[in-house]
């Protein structure tokens, strides 16, 4: 049967889909009272990826997902797992939904990308050059990290072999990145990455493990993605590690002949799936302020469907046309979104500076209160002094 016109064998409410989502991302349990390596190593498994993104207004983006699950935790025990000691590394960097640091059990799921880069048939156009015509002059670039060490684009000279400028280096880098060949070993100040050959940075034991055929490859991040969302739509599962509608179309349907995803309706949704593990609780208490790039929300119309919640990053927006802020987290309370917040970490003040607050027509009237206990947490998990936070506002 095709997966796509299988007759749904069950209706969920929307408070109930809103509440499987929630769940299988991991809000509603208790926090810890101290965050430790293994809380930190669950959460990132739980959720397949930390999506990476240079903007620090608050903190780096990969950082804000556990601090939204977990509560305060040390964010070296990010640092070490992701760039520390080889002995102590969890996580590698790779594009995964983009630049993403993901557990080191899903390495062989994400090679077949690494060998379609390899080949020309994967990444941007101008990197695609040096699959090809440009190829030695790649080679060249890794047989100079192989013999002299770890290195970053800005490490080459622009002119000193007639070959580079920075943003040849820097495609050529990220080529060799893409297809495997590189890896990122370490973090600079100013979050350059700096690469090394793959062999020196993920475990052995890592590297050995075998390698799945494609269409295993895609059904097992599809099975992922299913069990991070919940509920889903296919073009959500699919979007979750970008695989490209016909990789993602497939798996879906093979997981769905296997029982594992299973067909559902929801009011007002197209075709989705529920997979057949998702936790379904009563009630979510919530509490979380969270990043644009958090997987509960990154998908917008998704977040729209469950929360009717309609939420765009405005960062790129000129300053007179934003309609809630620059850097703008929503807040989480019980299992509904109900605020938004336009916030800065000032560090030079110490201070959590909030331009604005924002209350859904529809927030309870604890939501001021609840906000404040939120935006003290970060504060002293940011390790500044005060929160200097205006009148919430009814949007």
């Amino acid at each position: 049967m095709d997966h796509r016109f299988q007759i749904p064998t069950e209706r969920l409410s929307l408070a109930v889909a809103r509440r499987i989502a929630l769940a299988a991302q991991g809000f509603g349990v208790a926090r810890p009272p101290r965050v430790d390596a293994g809380h930190l190593r669950r959460t990132v498994s739980r959720l397949g990826l930390h999506q990476i993104d240079s903007v620090n207004v608050v903190a780096r983006a990969h950082y804000l997902p556990a601090f939204s699950r977990l509560g305060s935790y040390d964010r070296a025990l990010l640092d070490r797992a992701a760039w520390g000691p080889r002995r102590e590394r969890r996580l590698f960097e790779y594009w995964a939904h983009e630049a993403s640091l993901l557990p080191l059990a899903m390495h062989p799921l994400l090679r077949w990308r690494m060998t379609r880069a390899d080949r020309g048939e994967a990444g941007y156009g101008s990197m695609r050059l040096f699959a090809n015509e440009r190829r030695a002059e790649a080679t060249a670039l890794l047989d100079r990290i192989r013999a002299d060490g770890p290195l970053a684009a800005s490490d080459v000279e622009s002119g000193r072999t007639g070959w580079w400028a920075w943003s040849d280096a820097k495609r050529a880098l990220e080529w060799l990145f893409y297809a495997g060949h590189i890896t990122t070993t370490t973090r600079r100040r100013g979050f350059e990455r700096v690469y090394d050959l793959t062999e020196r940075v993920i475990p052995p034991a890592i590297l050995a493990l075998p390698t799945p055929a494609e269409r295993d490859a895609h059904r097992a991040l599809i099975e992922h993605a299913a069990r991070a969302l919940g509920v889903a739509t296919a073009g959500e599962l699919r979007d979750y590690f970008r695989l490209a509608p016909s990789d993602g179309a497939a798996a879906v349907a093979t997981l769905v002949e296997e029982g594992v995803l299973r067909a559902v309706a929801i009011p007002g949704w197209p075709a989705v799936y529920i997979h057949r593990d998702a936790r379904r609780p009563r009630r979510v208490e919530g509490r979380a302020l969270l990043a644009p790039f958090d997987p509960l929300i990154w998908e917008r119309d998704r977040t729209e469907r469950l929360f009717g919640f309609r939420y765009r990053i405005e960062i790129y927006t000129p300053a007179a046309k934003r309609v809630h802020g620059y850097y703008v987290l929503p807040f989480l309370l019980g299992d509904r979104l109900v605020a938004r917040v336009d916030v800065k970490a000032d560090r030079q003040a110490s201070r959590l500076l909030v331009h604005a607050i924002h209350l859904e027509p529809d927030a309870p009237p604890e939501t001021a209160s609840e906000l404040t206990k939120e935006l003290a947490l970060m504060a002293r998990w940011l390790e500044l002094d005060r929160v200097e936070a205006p009148r919430a506002e009814r949007t």
